[in-house]
Order: structure tokens, then sequence, then C-alpha cells
């Protein structure tokens, strides 16, 4: 791996997955100019991305953040994940360059799902530096019906892969798990591009908000410096 300059910022923040803890991470210099390359081998290496920041946890006393994906040439839809697909069979979905064309419809998803989070109020500006800015590698995956949107997933491409990095929807349509449908459809995306692996972020145990990435079987997940196969259950 390419040999880089990784900052620690010297206060710590709360945590947004445990209300009793802090927290930390190492942030890859943001003066980098990194290419598809090292892009990469920072995924590679448990390193997500927020807008132009790259970062991973490094958090004094918890290593419960931990990276996992899903091997799509092995992930097989089950009689669940066609029912989602089914449900949702009149959207379309496509590829779309990021735009802030969706500004909107980020705000209304945040204003009624995440009212109680750190991204509330949104604003226009938050919602061009998390989503609109990176590196030259992300794209959105949009899904609409009738011209009308339904779902959005930004995702990050990389040599070995896609990494999903947000996922903001219609909440009117929450009953047809949006997310749901966008996870599955990125997953076929991969494997129809002969790229072996959809990236999911961390995942954190006990935490609600990420327990849903375990039942995406088979799954990987990245401890102690390598990928093996994920058996929580």
């Amino acid at each position: 791996m390419t040999r880089i300059t990784l900052l620690k910022p010297e206060n710590s923040h709360d945590c947004g997955y445990f209300d009793d803890r802090q927290a930390l991470s190492l942030y890859v210099d943001p003066h980098l100019k990194p290419g598809i390359e090292l892009l990469t081998q920072l995924n590679l290496n448990g390193f997500r991305r927020s807008g132009l920041l790259i970062y991973r946890p490094d958090c004094p006393d918890c290593s419960e953040c931990k990276p996992v994906r899903i091997p799509a040439d092995r992930f097989n839809l089950n009689k669940r994940y066609r029912r989602t697909l089914r449900n949702a069979r009149h959207w379309t979905i496509g590829v779309e360059l990021p735009d802030d064309g969706l500004y909107e419809d980020y705000a209304n998803y945040i204003n009624r799902r995440h009212s109680d989070g750190s991204m509330y109020p949104p604003d226009y500006k938050q919602f061009r530096e998390f989503l609109i800015d990176g590196h030259g590698n992300h794209r959105f995956l949009v899904a609409r019906e009738n011209g009308q949107f339904r779902a959005c997933l930004v995702f990050d491409l990389f040599l070995d892969g896609l990494s999903s990095v947000y996922c903001f929807f219609d909440p009117d349509y929450e009953r047809l798990s949006p997310g749901g449908v966008m996870i599955l459809k990125m997953t076929q995306i991969c494997k129809l591009l002969n790229l072996p692996w959809h990236y999911l972020g961390y995942w954190v145990k006990d935490s609600k908000k990420m327990e849903y990435k375990q039942q995406y079987r088979p799954l990987q997940i990245y401890e102690n410096d390598q990928w093996r196969r994920f058996n929580e259950i």
C-alpha cells in the first residue's frame, strides 16, 4: 500500500451508535489527491469516505465499527429478496453523476426520518459536502417511478467492487423497503460488471442502526487487518 500521512484529531466527538461513548477517527491527509488504485487500497484496509474526507474509526476503548462486504458472485436471491424486488418492479433504476437536483428529496428524507439525528436540520451546504463532493469515483444509483423520485443510493466505484456510501428515499414508500431494494440492485450490478464485492460500510454489533447489514448472506467482515467470513448470528 502506498505510504500516506494519517491525521488524528486531539478531541473526540459523540459516537453515532452508542450514547455512552466518544469516538475518534484517523483521517487521510485531506491535501492528498488519491487515484483509483489508492482509493481501492484504502477501502480494502477499512477506510470509508464522507465527502472528500477519507477516514477509519480509531477509538481507544472500542473497536465495534467493522467493514462488511457481500461477495456478489455468491449472493443468491432468496424468497424474501425476490419479493422485495417484485414489490418495486415498477421502479426504473439508473446510474447518474452526482447532482444537486436531488437535494429536496434528501431534505425531505432527513426531515421526516432523522429529525433527531446529527444531520438535522438539513441544509444545501451539508448535502454538497457530504454527497456531491468526492474524488471523482462516486455515482448516484437512482430509482424513479413514472419520473417521480423513490430512492437514491450514493456509491463509490473501486477496482474490485462498488461501495454503498449513503441511501435516502421517499418516506411515503418505506413499506416497500427502498433501502433493501437499492442494496439488492447494487449487488446485482456488481455481478453484471464482474466486480467481486459490494461493500456495505461499517457493521456495528448491538447497534440497531446497523443490524440490517448482517441479513445479506454470505457476508465477509474485516477484522484484525484481514477479511474473513462473517459468522455473527
